[in-house]
């Protein structure tokens, strides 16, 4: 039997398993099983790895362990090292091997949904995800102004977030949690009234489908995208890996 599964923590709500048990029923793909494995605590992952055994493949990394499951591995893909910033782990020869598939997932989400011509964006947070896509946005030439609770030499805070800067940067991008289940009466503290029919407002929170965050921005005529096309996307990109 082949084993995947996601580390993080919580992970009651998880998306994964249900997509690759869905996928393994749907292709016909045998002798896999793809469980959740919540933790608690990063330190706790050399005893979770005894205890799945050489069964074990691959994993997802989610909140809050994409960069501090770096110091546990061996080696990690160019974008991965690049960004500082972990989502898939490939188990072969005795090796952990490092990968973000967050990466491929958002570009190719990105593309589907904002026009070419969009070339500035507004990133809210600064976790791991945030870092995949800025990664993507500097591929792509969109230049992005990242927004945190507080202000540093590379962030602005939200108090600081400005109805020009707003009205100016037409791709807006949740990279937070806020808004995600169960606290969904949550969402970035912006102006909504400078938003129009002309941004695009990306939440990368897929539960709910349509967070605070979204209902404000399509109230004001914006064009709203979830994280479900990036999750779908990174999902495949993992499965590619671990099976190459």
């Amino acid at each position: 039997m082949k084993k995947f599964g996601l580390i993080g923590y919580p992970l009651s709500h998880s998306f994964s398993k249900k997509y690759f048990s869905e996928k393994f029923d749907r292709e016909g793909i045998k002798d896999c099983e793809y469980d959740l494995y919540p933790i608690q605590h990063i330190n706790e992952f050399p005893s979770l790895l005894k205890e799945i055994g050489n069964e074990l493949v691959g994993l997802n990394c989610t909140i809050p362990y994409k960069q501090a499951v770096i110091s546990y591995l061996d080696i990690l893909s160019e974008e991965a090292n690049a960004i500082q910033a972990v989502n898939t782990i490939l188990f072969r020869e005795g090796k952990k091997y490092g990968y973000n598939t967050d990466i491929p997932g958002f570009e190719s989400s990105l593309k589907d949904f904002v026009p070419s011509d969009v070339n500035k964006a507004l990133v809210l947070g600064t976790g791991g995800a945030s870092k995949a896509v800025l990664f993507v946005l500097k591929k792509l030439g969109i230049q992005s102004i990242i927004v945190s609770r507080t202000a540093t030499d590379r962030t602005i805070s939200y108090s600081d977030l400005s109805d020009d800067i707003i009205s100016n940067n037409p791709l807006i991008i949740n990279t937070t949690p806020l808004g995600m289940y169960p606290h969904t009466e949550t969402y970035p503290e912006m102006n909504y009234k400078m938003i129009n029919s002309s941004h695009y407002l990306y939440d990368l929170v897929y539960n709910p489908g349509k967070t605070l965050f979204l209902q404000y921005g399509e109230a004001q005529g914006a064009h709203i995208m979830n994280g479900l096309p990036m999750l779908i996307g990174q999902a495949e990109a993992a499965w590619k890996i671990w099976n190459q």
